[in-house]
């Protein structure tokens, strides 16, 4: 179980190095000569038809909509491996990251509020500032080596599973748009085949994913965020299967590195193009933007370690071992990092170009704020115990 969790950190640690340089580039192509390349690149006519089902979209929202749904897969097969059998499956080790993940999305929600109090159009963004990126969070603790304990890298982990669940969840709650009945009910009975698969003990993947897709299809028409299609049908993946195999894990592993260095670099390079030309000051202080980086930057730090503090102070939870409290303040801050998931709910949240452009802007400047605070409070954090890097 070590030996994959650490497989998996260092694959995660490497991918934030690759979504860092997505991201760069998509700002060096926004700001100079190839931007009308850059953004007809996004603009490309996709179209698939099935008889008389169309799927027609420019290629960003494939990309935001069909990747991204793979990549909302992996975490729902991320969540359903971590309760049944890692570092969220008991009581005792789910609490100190739940409470700090917890922690963690309310409070920058109500920093966001905060700023936005006097203008009710942008409060549909309260939840950019609540989830944490941990391809780039990992990847700062990466740079730290034997500053960074395992410990702290695992809780790190847990906390951004958790935050996946609250984000899942927002997502499906409050950025629906107009629901189709049909196609909602057409995608129930798909749901109903999926897990009835898994109670009759169907083990390869294949019709799992058959059923996922036209799942996807009719969550994609049904008007509720086609990405959740894929949290539900990894949901239904079996964990282990009486011969001994675990298709989920198999997935998990083919689905991975294709998810860290394909899916998610896309998704940056397409949605992290932010236009520096005009920008002032007075853009960085617009209510929105300074609400989501202030989210991210303050909301998160008070969240997080906040909530650590009480928990542990008032006997809900134990410190983990060998992790200092600056080490955990550290923690807090990279936790910040909000990139990936910040941006796919802005997404969500807004239609206007200009508030999405905003968004951007907070969200890129809350990251950074948030990960070189980070970095400094782990780089000079005295170590309390002797670690060994993952």
């Amino acid at each position: 179980m070590r030996t994959a969790l650490q497989e998996f950190i260092a694959l995660e640690s490497s991918a934030g190095i690759i979504l860092f340089g997505a991201a760069l580039l998509a700002m060096v192509a926004i700001n100079s000569m190839f931007s009308p390349y850059y953004l007809g690149f996004l603009d490309i006519p996709v179209a698939v038809q099935f008889g008389g089902l169309e799927i027609a979209k420019p290629l960003a929202l494939w990309i935001n909509d069909g990747l991204m749904a793979i990549f909302f897969f992996l975490i729902g097969l991320e969540v359903k491996r971590e309760l049944l059998e890692g570092q969220l499956s008991t009581i005792e080790q789910a609490s100190l990251p739940a409470i700090a993940a917890i922690g963690g999305m309310a409070i920058p929600a109500v920093v966001f509020v905060y700023f936005n109090w006097n203008m009710p159009e942008n409060f549909n963004g309260w939840a950019i500032p609540a989830a944490t990126d941990i391809a780039f969070a990992l990847g700062v603790l990466a740079l730290l080596g034997k500053h960074a304990p395992v410990s702290l890298k695992i809780l790190l982990l847990a906390i951004a599973i958790i935050d996946d669940i609250g984000a899942i969840l927002i997502i499906a709650l409050f950025y629906t748009s107009e629901v189709s009945g049909v196609s909602l009910l057409l995608a129930g009975g798909g749901t109903i085949l999926l897990f009835v698969m898994n109670r009759l003990g169907v083990i390869r993947t294949a019709p799992y994913i058959l059923v996922g897709i036209f799942l996807w299809i009719c969550v994609l028409k049904s008007g509720v965020h086609a990405t959740l299609a894929g949290v539900i049908a990894a949901l239904a993946i079996p964990l282990n299967a009486k011969d001994g195999s675990s298709p989920l894990k198999h997935l998990e592993h083919i689905l991975h590195p294709w998810a860290a260095f394909l899916i998610l670099p896309l998704f940056a390079f397409a949605n992290a193009g932010v236009s520096l030309a005009g920008l002032r000051l007075d853009d960085l202080m617009a209510p929105l933007a300074l609400g989501v980086a202030a989210g991210l930057v303050v909301g998160k730090q008070i969240g997080v370690f906040g909530f650590i503090f009480l928990a542990t102070r008032t006997g809900l939870v134990k410190r983990p071992d060998g992790v200092s409290w600056l080490q955990l303040y550290g923690l807090a801050c990279l936790t910040g990092i909000g990139f990936t998931m910040s941006l796919f709910i802005g997404n969500l949240a807004f239609a206007e170009p200009e508030q999405i452009e905003t968004v951007k802007l907070g969200v890129m400047s809350g990251s950074l704020v948030s990960g070189l605070l980070g970095f400094c409070f782990l780089r000079w954090a005295p170590m309390t115990s002797p670690v060994r890097p993952a």
